[in-house]
């Protein structure tokens, strides 16, 4: 991130630093040059389509694939110090894999076993409040019960970095709700044992379901960076007016973004624009996350 809250309070060391992050799958260029800074207490959204960099960025951020540029994270090297970083770093997967046949009170003795900075009365205190019992088996569980069974051995790992990818996919509503709902309460909160705050990056498709809680927010397309904004800053920068067809060729000409049409009217969003002056022509209003992605990404395409 490039705002004013990108370092930690341990000498300013950002918790993720990215400069010129390149990726190549043969002729693809998965990474394009990527530049980003996350500081530490963020929750941090990226958010793409699919294909546009997002998966390679949160592999390179876990030192599971190698790539070209400079890349720390929490001061080390992601890929050559993986083991260290690990004891620090947390990932949920889109599918929460665990073995069919193994028990929930196995899982737990083996992630206390082989982690040293598990909390096991986290991880119960946690469990204490679903559905899910100590002696089921995973192929007995719901995939929301997988889900949370595994955000309950995360969150009981005092981590200072967690990274979501599509967490939720192929969740209910009540099951995501309550998913964010814990992540906020039950983990991003609780910084008693830490003497850092907790990081959150999360990548999903759900858009309009995060950006409530959101503190910065990251574009990508194309594997590069087409925004990267604290939340606080979107209302200052982008502005979404609503027009009807007289007015149209007026609103053009002050050179929107995008413009899309819906119920015999347009909508068109801008850039650093003077409000005084839409707000004369029709409606004003900050555009949400995923219309302000879809007018990102669309005028990016042939850029």
């Amino acid at each position: 991130m490039n705002s004013a809250n990108d370092t930690d309070g341990a000498g300013g060391v950002p918790v993720v630093e990215a400069r010129d992050l390149t990726k190549t799958y043969g002729t693809i260029r998965a990474l394009d040059r990527v530049n980003l800074r996350v500081g530490a207490g963020r929750i941090v959204g990226l958010i793409g389509p699919n294909g546009a960099g997002k998966t390679t960025a949160l592999k390179s951020i876990l030192g599971l694939a190698p790539y070209e540029g400079d890349l720390r994270v929490l001061g080390l090297n992601p890929y050559s110090e993986r083991a260290r970083l690990m004891q620090d770093v947390c990932f949920i997967a889109d599918v929460a894999v665990m073995p069919r046949w193994l028990k929930v009170s196995d899982a737990i003795d083996f992630v206390s076993g082989v982690h040293p900075r598990f909390n096991r009365s986290r991880a119960e205190a946690f469990l204490a409040k679903t559905e899910i019992r100590h002696n089921a088996r995973v192929k007995q569980l719901s995939k929301g019960m997988v889900t949370q069974l595994h955000l309950a051995l995360v969150m009981a790992i005092d981590a200072r970095l967690l990274v979501l990818d599509e967490p939720t996919l192929g969740l209910d509503i009540i099951y995501r709700k309550r998913f964010y709902d814990t992540l906020l309460n039950d983990y991003f909160a609780n910084e008693d044992s830490l003497e850092q705050a907790r990081t959150i990056i999360v990548s999903t498709h759900q858009v309009e379901e995060i950006e409530n809680i959101l503190t910065d927010v990251i574009f990508i397309g194309h594997g590069r960076v087409v925004l990267d904004l604290p939340m606080e800053h979107i209302a200052e920068r982008f502005t979404q007016l609503s027009i009807s067809s007289e007015r149209l060729a007026e609103a053009r000409a002050l050179g929107p973004i995008y413009e899309h049409e819906s119920i015999g009217r347009s909508f068109l969003y801008f850039e650093n624009a003077d409000r005084k002056r839409l707000s004369a022509l029709g409606d004003v209003r900050t555009p949400g996350l995923a219309d302000l992605f879809v007018a990102k990404l669309s005028g990016s395409i042939g850029a």
